[in-house]
C-alpha cells in the first residue's frame, strides 16, 4: 500500500508523455491540415491528385504501421538519416508521425467545410471589393470552424488516446507504465490510466462544447 503514492506519480509523469504528444499534435497538425486541404482544393491537377493520393494513403493505413516506418524507415531504408537515439529521438518520430497522420485527417474536414460554403458568399465579397483573402479570412473562415468543430472535436478526443499508441516504439507514456506493473502482478494501476483518460477527454469535451456555444450566432 506503501507503493501507491510512488505508482501514482509514476503514472502521472508517463501520462506528461502523452500530453505532450497531443499538443504538439494539434499544434501543428491543424495549420498543415488547412494548407494540405488547400492542396487537395487546387486546380493544378497534378497537384491536387499527387495530395489526394498523399491523403488516402495515410488515411488508409494503420497509425500504428506509420510510426514503425517512420521510426525505423531510415535506418532500414539507408537514406542517410535517423532518428536520434534515446527517449527523445523515439518522442520525435512518434511526434512527426501523428502530425502527419492527423494534418490529413483534418485536411478532409477542412476541405469539407470549405466547400460547404455557399459560392454566393464569395460573389458577395468580391462585389464589396474583397480580396480573396480578405474574403476567406473576414467572411468565410469563422463558418468554417463553426461547421467543421463537431468533427474536429471528435479527432481531436480520439487523438487523446492515440497518443497511447506511442509505446509501439518505447515511448513509455502511461498505459506502458502501468503495463510494466502489470507484468508484476499489480492489476489496478492499468484500470487508473483510464481515470486519466477520461478526466482529460471531459475537460476537453467541455471546452468543446462551449466553443459551439460561443459560435452559435452563425445558425440561420
Amino acid at each position: 500500500m506503501n507503493d501507491i503514492p510512488v505508482i501514482i506519480g509514476r503514472l502521472t509523469e508517463s501520462f506528461l508523455l502523452n500530453c505532450r504528444l497531443f499538443a504538439l499534435t494539434l499544434l501543428f497538425s491543424l495549420p498543415l491540415g488547412l494548407l494540405i486541404a488547400f492542396g487537395s482544393m487546387s486546380r493544378f491537377q497534378p497537384l491536387k491528385w499527387l495530395i489526394r493520393t498523399f491523403v488516402w494513403i495515410i488515411r488508409g493505413t494503420p497509425l500504428m504501421l506509420q510510426l514503425l516506418i517512420i521510426y525505423f524507415g531510415p535506418g532500414l531504408l539507408n537514406l542517410g538519416f535517423s532518428w536520434p537515439g534515446g527517449t527523445s529521438g523515439r518522442f520525435v518520430a512518434a511526434t512527426v508521425a501523428f502530425i502527419i497522420n492527423y494534418a490529413c485527417y483534418f485536411s478532409e474536414i477542412f476541405r469539407g467545410g470549405i466547400e460547404s460554403i455557399p459560392k454566393g458568399q464569395y460573389e458577395a465579397g468580391q462585389v464589396l471589393g474583397m480580396t480573396k483573402s480578405q474574403i476567406f479570412f473576414n467572411v468565410i473562415l469563422l463558418q468554417v470552424i463553426k461547421r467543421i468543430l463537431p468533427p474536429v472535436g471528435n479527432e481531436v478526443i480520439t487523438l487523446v488516446k492515440d497518443t497511447a499508441l506511442a509505446r509501439i516504439i518505447a515511448n513509455k507514456e502511461i498505459i506502458m507504465m502501468a503495463g510494466e506493473y502489470t507484468s508484476k502482478g499489480l492489476i489496478w494501476p492499468l484500470f487508473a490510466t483510464g481515470i486519466y483518460f477520461l478526466v482529460f477527454v471531459g475537460v476537453l469535451t467541455l471546452l468543446i462544447g462551449w466553443l459551439e456555444k460561443k459560435l452559435s450566432y452563425f445558425r440561420a
